[in-house]
């Protein structure tokens, strides 16, 4: 099984930014976390601040990169502002997990509403870096 993480704007600084919200834990201790507990499973990895990059990539997974079996998505910020990275979802075969480590409901009014949850597979939130490993057992 071949499943993509994508990772939308600030994702990078994770364990810097905001632990209090976002916990200490790296994007890269997250994927190692999570090549260790599925093992049989081959993931690719994508971080970027861009909006037009993320689109991109959703785009190449769907239609030219080989047997991705599922995408796990933390748009971030651009979930609540980006109908380009909703179009790109609704237009690629593959099901789409969107998640968000801290529980965006509990949170500024903006942030409580999604525009790419309607087209997802599903959504999880507010399990810190738990949410990965859970989207990928809901892709598995």
């Amino acid at each position: 099984m071949k499943i993509a993480i994508v990772n939308g704007p600030n994702m990078n600084l994770l364990g810097r930014r905001q632990p209090e919200i976002y916990g200490c834990r790296t994007l890269h201790d997250i994927e190692l976390s999570l090549r260790e507990e599925f093992p049989g499973v081959d993931f690719l990895f994508f971080q970027s601040n861009s909006e037009g990059a993320i689109v991109s990539e959703l785009q190449r997974l769907g239609y030219d990169e080989p047997g991705v079996d599922g995408i796990v998505l933390n748009a971030a910020a651009y979930t609540h502002t980006s109908l380009a990275i909703a179009d790109a979802i609704s237009a690629i075969p593959q099901p789409v997990v969107e998640v968000h480590l801290s529980n965006v409901y509990a949170r500024e009014e903006i942030r409580r509403r999604s525009l790419i949850a309607p087209v997802c597979a599903g959504s999880i939130s507010g399990f810190g870096a738990a949410v990965y490993s859970l989207a990928v057992r809901a892709l598995i």
